[in-house]
């Protein structure tokens, strides 16, 4: 449970890289439909406005436009990614009236001071770390006192007979839903069942975030989602 590593992380780039046209329409396809409920509920109540916001992996910057949506557009907001190219695509969809930050870096060594945000965004991301204990330690360090960390991801279930159905729906039937969704291109998601192995259980990862104060865990689809918010 300690992350991607440097050269599978490599690998995951790339695809990501490769995936940009279709990314939104296969993750919500895979996920049933379910991607943007879950990151409303990780979101929703839970941002104030004149909040300092970090996407962290943002990629297109979906969970930044709920966040916005959230605190009505009071916001100073900064959307990091390692792809930069994901990075334009986000800008150019916001409207023009409103600033987001861009940054572009890796989860274990951000390029922010000490105490930063009031709240830190990781949807379908914090999966993809390379290292992820010092992922998590860069989060904390980075948050103020009182801060949250909300994270949407995959979620791996402890229970043996839950998480035998959740591998098989990654490893085989998603192939199948994601060439529905998008053609051959779809099929490059396959690499998502490898950062799944990598990924600890649910109750692994609750131990990793047990640097922060308080950790709230909510899961969906039998333990396959997670929603949690972790507060510094």
């Amino acid at each position: 449970m300690s992350g991607l590593g440097e050269k599978h992380w490599k690998e995951v780039i790339v695809v990501l890289r490769n995936i940009i046209p279709v990314y939104d329409k296969v993750n919500s396809a895979i996920s049933l439909g379910k991607d943007v409920k879950f990151r409303r509920l990780g979101i929703k109540g839970r941002i104030s406005p004149k909040s300092v916001v970090l996407d962290a992996g943002s990629g297109y910057g979906n969970m930044s436009r709920m966040a916005l949506e959230d605190a009505k557009g009071e916001l100073t907001l900064i959307m990091y990614d390692p792809i930069i190219d994901m990075l334009r695509r986000a800008k150019q969809t916001f409207d023009n009236g409103l600033s987001v930050g861009l940054s572009s870096g890796i989860f274990e060594y951000m390029p922010f001071q000490n105490e930063t945000f009031d709240v830190i965004l990781c949807g379908y991301s914090l999966r993809d770390a390379i290292h992820l204990k010092q992922a998590i330690s860069e989060m904390h360090r980075i948050l103020r006192v009182g801060g949250l960390l909300i994270i949407v991801d995959l979620g791996k279930p402890d229970l043996f007979m839950k998480r035998v159905f959740v591998s098989f729906y990654l490893k085989y039937l998603l192939k199948v839903v994601a060439y529905v969704a998008a053609g051959r291109k779809g099929l490059k998601f396959e690499t998502l069942y490898g950062t799944y192995l990598k990924w600890p259980r649910n109750s692994q990862l609750k131990v990793l975030l047990q640097i922060f104060s308080k950790v709230e865990f909510r899961t969906r689809l039998m333990g396959g989602a997670i929603i949690v918010t972790a507060y510094k």
